[in-house]
């Protein structure tokens, strides 16, 4: 049963860690010492924890941004076809093309660094 309080105890405090919350604020959300805090952040699977539950707050925080991306870009679309203004239109037009190049930059520079790690798959750097 103690293990169960801890393992509840380091889920909440992974959480707290994870998103940014101070080491004094954590221990005194979960009701343990600082120096308990410490000493788990020594610890390589509480490490290894931490650094999953940052990677899947990052994941989620990039999927609602996806889809926020989605509808800014449909805003801005509707922008160019319904603005009463020129200067609206051409401010989205502007903006459309800059983040588009932005984007295509950002998925060819993934796409070859994806090809490289897979040309270099297994191989260690000379």
């Amino acid at each position: 049963m103690a293990h169960d309080g801890r393992h509840a105890a380091d889920e909440r405090l992974l959480m707290l860690l994870a998103s940014g919350t101070s080491i004094r604020a954590a221990a005194s959300e979960c009701e343990i010492g600082e120096s308990t805090i410490w000493r788990r952040l020594r610890d390589p699977d509480f490490i290894a924890a931490l650094n999953a539950a940052r990677s899947q707050l990052w994941a989620d925080a990039l999927g609602r941004l996806t889809h926020t991306a989605t509808k800014a870009a449909d805003r801005l679309a509707a922008l160019i076809d319904e603005a009463g203004s020129d200067a609206v239109k051409l401010a989205a037009c502007k903006a459309v093309i800059e983040l588009g190049c932005r984007l295509r930059d950002a998925v060819e520079i993934e796409s070859r660094l994806q090809r490289l790690e897979n040309s270099n798959n297994g191989k260690t750097p000379s």
